[in-house]
């Protein structure tokens, strides 16, 4: 047997269940960040930056940097390291701020 996280403290997580990020279909497993569901599926960046436009993911996994940044299901400037994986939840990269409807 695989000498896994989940095996080494002998985690039983329920069934996985789907998520998508970007229109891709991702599985996820109860209990997951996102941002460990996006890891998983190695997806590493699902923001850039609002100067030069550099990607951005996880860094500090404890939600104090905020360079986890992602769109879930329409609401921008959610942290991602911080907001747990649910059924159907719709993930896309953002850009910037977040609220580019407000641009002009």
């Amino acid at each position: 047997m695989a000498r896994t996280p989940a095996v080494l403290v002998r985690a039983e997580p329920g069934p996985p269940f789907e998520i998508t990020f970007d229109g891709r279909t991702l599985t996820a497993l109860p209990g997951q960040s996102i941002a460990a569901a996006l890891w998983g599926a190695g997806i590493l960046a699902w923001r850039t930056t609002r100067e030069g436009g550099r990607p951005r993911g996880a860094f500090c996994g404890i939600g104090q940097c905020y360079d986890c940044l992602a769109t879930v299901n329409g609401e921008p400037n959610r942290r991602a390291c911080l907001v747990p994986a649910r059924p159907g939840d719709a993930i896309t990269p953002q850009e910037g701020h977040g609220h580019a409807e407000l641009s002009v």
